[in-house]
């Protein structure tokens, strides 16, 4: 059977190729999520979950993480995405979505990471410069639809499928690619840390942010999935199930429940929305900005047609590059278009535990469930709520859109359209 071509200098994901039945389920995957050309990697790793012999895995870097943690002179910094504290519990007997926050920061630390963050602050960072940049275009009418940038595999898809489209994009890097400028470049100033010395890990459900760090100035130094933590933990003998609670450390402590919901489907447009209506109207959201309902689960397409006040526009959710394909030529019909690569969003990423196929759509629904509930339950909900995020401006960046923040916040796109036709 013919299988996916993964390149040795992949740098999202790996073959174990002695595992390998060739039975082709990888290549199904493949030509189903990225339907245009077989073998051309968008890094997604979608294929990593349905190989059923686990001879796909994303590319590991955690032993150079524990060789930086034992190296007395670096300074190691975790920042985790919202999708791992509800899936890290697969892999220990928990229930499907269960809510770990307390338990995954407990582990970190006692693994020996020096800070452990919340890369909601990164998420709610985006939030303040991708609502501001929404809010921009709408009163210009300019480069609209505007669509998030948030999810690599998308950006990449974009780059090299649809680069005469690439204005549309959202110029935002993604919540870890902030969180990791904001770490070097202020966090460092503040704490009197030497910034040469910083070593900085992002933990994520996603094998594509391995190929995103790439991209930029190395604020990010090493990505870390679910299940590579998972593989940490097991090599250092830590019983998870027994340890205790920790909170995460400041400044980059908890993100607004809007930054919590970035890893479920249709949370980044939700979190985004509810600031632009406050940019807009200068007064809280209606209470329906907090749920939106029409835009979150599993469905691969969603919409709605939002009242921002001055002005009503038309959102679309779209988790799955097998639908944009379907449906991308009627996204002009729409203002602000979502997009993820993997179903139901992050909590559907290709670094997320291994299970069984029949499990997997039960389970990833319940992470992302879990998320909104939490969302619900905390006190902060929108991203210019966040006290932690109006010190860094006021401290550091200035205002949502400066100059400073296009230097550290934003990034520019390439034409990448050649590639795949060589």
């Amino acid at each position: 059977m013919e299988k996916v071509k993964v390149e040795i200098d992949n740098p999202s994901l790996q073959r174990i190729s002695n595992k390998c039945i060739n039975c082709g389920q990888c290549l199904a995957t493949c030509l189903k999520q990225n339907h245009l050309v077989k073998d051309d990697c968008i890094h997604c790793g979608q294929c990593i979950l349905t190989c059923p012999v686990g001879a796909l895995v994303p590319k590991y870097n955690y032993k150079e993480v524990l060789a930086n943690i034992h190296d007395e002179e670096k300074i190691v910094i975790v920042s985790t995405s919202p999708a791992v504290r509800v899936s890290i519990g697969d892999e220990f007997g928990y229930d499907a979505g269960e809510f770990l926050e307390g338990k995954m920061v407990g582990v970190l630390k006692k693994l020996g990471f020096d800070y452990v963050f919340d890369t909601t602050f990164g998420a709610d960072l985006t939030i303040m410069e991708e609502a501001s940049e929404l809010v921009a275009r709408i009163k210009t009418n300019t480069n609209l639809p505007m669509f998030t940038s948030c999810c690599p595999s998308w950006v990449q898809y974009m780059e090299k499928y649809h680069a005469k489209d690439l204005a549309l994009l959202s110029t935002c890097k993604s919540p870890i690619a902030m969180q990791g400028a904001i770490i070097k470049n202020y966090v460092a100033k503040i704490k009197n840390l030497n910034k040469e010395d910083i070593v900085t890990v992002a933990l994520t459900p996603c094998v594509s942010k391995k190929s995103e760090i790439k991209r930029f100035e190395k604020d990010t130094d090493y990505v870390l999935t679910t299940s590579e933590l998972a593989l940490l933990i097991r090599e250092a003998g830590i019983d998870f199930k027994q340890v205790k609670e920790k909170k995460y450390d400041s400044l980059l402590s908890k993100g607004s429940g809007a930054g919590v919901i970035f890893g479920a489907s249709g949370g980044v447009a939700t979190a985004a929305l509810r600031t632009a209506y406050f940019l807009l109207n200068h007064k809280e959201a209606p209470d329906d900005f907090y749920t939106f309902s029409s835009l979150q689960g599993k469905f691969p397409f969603k919409e709605a047609t939002v009242d921002l006040g001055s002005k009503k526009i038309k959102v679309a959710v779209i988790n799955g590059i097998e639908m944009v394909g379907k449906v991308y030529d009627q996204l002009k019909d729409y203002q602000f278009v979502e997009v993820m690569t993997c179903p139901n969003g992050c909590v559907g990423g290709g670094g997320q535990p291994i299970l069984p196929q029949q499990k997997q759509e039960s389970y990833v629904e319940a992470r992302g469930k879990k998320l909104y509930e939490n969302d619900q339950e905390l006190p902060v909900r929108c991203s210019y709520q966040n006290k932690e995020i109006e010190m860094v401006y006021q401290d550091f960046l200035g205002s949502p859109v400066s100059e400073k923040s296009e230097k550290f916040l934003h990034t520019v796109y390439q034409d990448q359209s050649v590639k795949i036709n060589e």
